[in-house]
C-alpha cells in the first residue's frame, strides 16, 4: 500500500438521480427519490477512490464501515455531489467522513471504512469461511 494522501484530502463523485436510484423495496416503489441504499453505494464509491490510488499489486480493499444519515431528499433529475474527506489511515484501514448535497441542500452525511489487505489472504479467508458454512 502506498499513501499519497493527508487528512483533509478529498475525493468527489456526481450522480444524477434517475428512477433506478429510487427507493424500491420488494418490487414496490416506496418514494420517487434517491434511496438510502443508492446513497450508501455512492458514498462508498466516493471514498473508495482513495483506496484505488493506494493499492499495490496483489492488494485489495474491503469495506469495514458504512454509516448513512439520510437528511433530505434528492429528486429525479437532480445532480447529487458526493464528497469523501480522508480522516485517517489506522494501520491498513482508511476512515473517511462523507457527505452528499444537491447545491447547498444537505442530503446525507456518514462515514466509511475500508481495509487494504492481501488479495491472496482475502481469497483464502473467503474459501475457509465457505467451507465452514458448508458451501
Amino acid at each position: 500500500m502506498t499513501n499519497p494522501f493527508q487528512p483533509g484530502d478529498e475525493q468527489h463523485h456526481r450522480l444524477t438521480v434517475t428512477p433506478e436510484h429510487f427507493a424500491v423495496l420488494n418490487g414496490r416503489l416506496i418514494h420517487p427519490v434517491l434511496s438510502t441504499f443508492a446513497l450508501g453505494q455512492a458514498l462508498e464509491w466516493t471514498s473508495r477512490q482513495f483506496v484505488e490510488a493506494m493499492l499495490e499489486e496483489g492488494e485489495e480493499g474491503i469495506g469495514t464501515l458504512l454509516t448513512v444519515e439520510h437528511r433530505g431528499p434528492a429528486f429525479e433529475g437532480e445532480t447529487v455531489e458526493f464528497r469523501a474527506i480522508f480522516e485517517q489511515l489506522a494501520g491498513p484501514e482508511l476512515l473517511c467522513r462523507v457527505e452528499a448535497r444537491v447545491g447547498p441542500r444537505l442530503v446525507a452525511t456518514g462515514r466509511t471504512g475500508q481495509r487494504i489487505v492481501s488479495s491472496a489472504k482475502l481469497q483464502a479467508r473467503f474459501q475457509e469461511l465457505r467451507q465452514q458454512a458448508g458451501h
